[in-house]
């Protein structure tokens, strides 16, 4: 596999994209997405966990099914959430513009949205942004294409890359947006890849949700699960390799990119976390089961007081004790060991679950880094996990106190 130092999604054969301002945000800056695939394309996508479900997830939840999936119109700065009938029927107008100005059926475009919840679409701002966009697309719009889908993020969140199937350049690219209300099981993240590969749409759909369980749903910045968060991957064929229809090397080659770029943007959200300083990796190791692994991962990334001491490079270990007892994971306390690592060091802090004595100076060296490891050894078994997230500061309450104005 080969990872593409200049991430963008129009290197995929056959993807075109542009992104533009149609006025929903009040700075100006970019607010409108639209992806195109030539060809037509299969779709997967996996989507929030949150009852109070947006309108253009339940539109996409529905058009996914699709056997051709063709267009992505996305915009940012309205949430088009708790908005009723109305807002329903504004996230169909989207595709039924789209789907009209690039002279394909509505159930054939995909569409979201993300920022401020129960605001209405101002409707004439986006159709005639629609209307503009569509005749804007081209292979040089997906660097403007990942900055339009941005909310309170301080970066664009992209990755490429390439690999060889049947001796074919096969291509996967991805772009994501997310920086608040991250938790896992969908977080306010939006994830969009798409790839050039011959594949079946039922082999897709499955790998693609493995792939997401194991990483953007493997994040946390502040615990709240958002209403419009939402992860779809279109796949157009366009390499030419031959039909993945199995499970075989070739499914095996494509699946290992997947996770690669899945995982890379999912750090990135949690690189990103509003008001972060610190990039949060949590390694479980020896679990009974994956999922009292995942349990425990999952389980320090959200504790809020964990997060709190990494942002005052405080060693309380027995925060991340507490956070890993009432993980309700099956494990004994008493054979539990934790390591605090950065890139160059490692301290244990934790030995068969009884703090240990170190170097408070030392220590902090470690809890300076911009990014830093908390490996756990459970001792119960063989399965591993990991899960990220940022520490939490004093601008992120800044950051979501006005988030409105």
């Amino acid at each position: 596999m080969k990872i593409l130092e200049n991430p963008s999604i129009t290197l995929v054969k056959g993807i075109k994209a542009a992104g533009i301002s149609c006025g929903l945000k009040k700075s100006g800056k970019k607010d409108l997405c639209l992806i195109y695939s030539e060809k037509k394309a299969i779709a997967a996508g996996t989507f929030t966990q949150n009852k109070v479900k947006a309108a253009p997830v339940i539109v996409s939840m529905n058009n996914v099914k699709n056997i051709n999936t063709q267009a992505l119109i996305i915009n940012s700065g309205n949430a088009n959430a708790c908005n009723g009938e109305a807002g329903y029927e504004d996230a169909l107008k989207m595709t039924e513009l789209v789907s009209k100005n690039l002279n394909i059926s509505p159930e054939e475009v995909l569409v979201q949205s993300t920022g401020i919840i129960g605001l209405p679409l101002p409707m004439e701002k986006i159709t005639s942004g629609i209307e503009s966009i569509c005749t804007k697309l081209s292979k040089d719009g997906g660097n403007d294409a990942a900055l339009a889908i941005l909310t309170t993020d301080t970066f664009p969140k992209q990755v490429t890359v390439q690999m060889e199937i049947d001796n074919k350049t096969v291509t996967l690219s991805g772009i994501a947006k997310g920086s608040g209300m991250i938790h896992p099981n969908m977080a306010t993240m939006l994830g969009n890849l798409f790839t050039d590969v011959n594949i079946s749409k039922e082999l897709l759909e499955k790998i693609f949700k493995e792939s997401v369980d194991n990483t953007f749903n493997m994040i946390s910045v502040d615990g709240d699960t958002s209403t419009n968060d939402m992860c779809i991957i279109m796949a157009n064929g366009a390499a030419e390799n031959k039909m993945i229809d199995e499970e075989n090397e070739n499914l095996e080659i494509f699946k290992a990119a997947l996770n690669y770029v899945n995982k890379t943007l999912a750090k990135l959200i949690a690189k990103d976390g509003e008001g972060a300083t610190k990039l949060l990796e949590v390694s479980v190791l020896n679990g009974k089961t994956k999922k009292d692994s995942k349990l425990v991962a999952k389980s320090i990334i959200t504790s809020n007081l964990t997060k709190c001491a990494f942002f005052g490079e405080d060693a309380n270990w027995g925060r991340i004790l507490c956070a890993i007892g009432y993980s309700e994971a099956d494990l004994n306390i008493d054979d539990i060991d934790i390591h605090l690592n950065s890139n160059e060091n490692s301290i244990q802090v934790v030995k068969n679950g009884a703090g240990v004595t170190f170097s408070e100076e030392s220590i902090k060296e470690i809890l300076k880094e911009n990014e830093i490891n908390i490996l756990v050894d459970l001792k119960n078994g063989s399965h591993n996990a990991k899960a990220w997230g940022c520490d939490l500061s004093y601008q992120y309450v800044k950051i979501n106190g006005s988030y409105r104005s």
